[in-house]
């Protein structure tokens, strides 16, 4: 009988991040997946990012769905989770951070103008604006090896 990759594969031991240390890995990773609640249920969209000043900004195109989101809530932002992660598909080892915070449109023409240059779109189509998102709650774990 053949073992499963799984069993026959490194022994991992999952451990949490800590949390000065999860905001400062998500400025060493350039993509990550924005979790948002469209029509009361979960959505998520892959989306590249730019850590600033602790804060995670993504740029967005007029008729995306984000930016109607954010339209719905203008003033108040709306609560999304952000998570980015690290994946060694050769020794398994792993780290993922989720960012929870208000989401909201960045208006200041400077700061547009920055990100425009920080943050180049990886989809078809001229991206216009760009979303700040600040987090509250930042949490992450990393799989290290481990022993048998």
């Amino acid at each position: 009988m053949k073992s499963s990759p799984a069993a026959a594969g490194p022994v991992r031991r999952a451990e949490e991040i800590e949390t000065d240390e999860a905001p400062a890995l998500l400025d060493t990773v350039e993509v990550g997946r924005i979790v948002f609640t469209r029509n009361a249920l979960p959505a998520v969209r892959p989306v590249n990012h730019v850590v600033d000043a602790g804060d995670i900004v993504i740029r967005v195109q007029d008729d995306s769905t984000l930016t109607a989101l954010l339209g719905a809530h203008a003033g108040t932002g709306v609560v999304v989770a952000y998570e980015a992660d690290s994946i060694d598909p050769d020794d398994h080892l792993v780290w993922s951070v989720v960012a929870t915070g208000y989401a909201t449109p960045v208006t200041d023409p400077h700061d547009i103008e920055r990100y425009t240059r920080l943050l180049q779109p990886w989809v078809a189509g001229a991206a216009s604006g760009a979303i700040r998102i600040r987090p509250d709650l930042v949490t992450g774990f990393r799989l290290r090896p481990g022993s048998r």
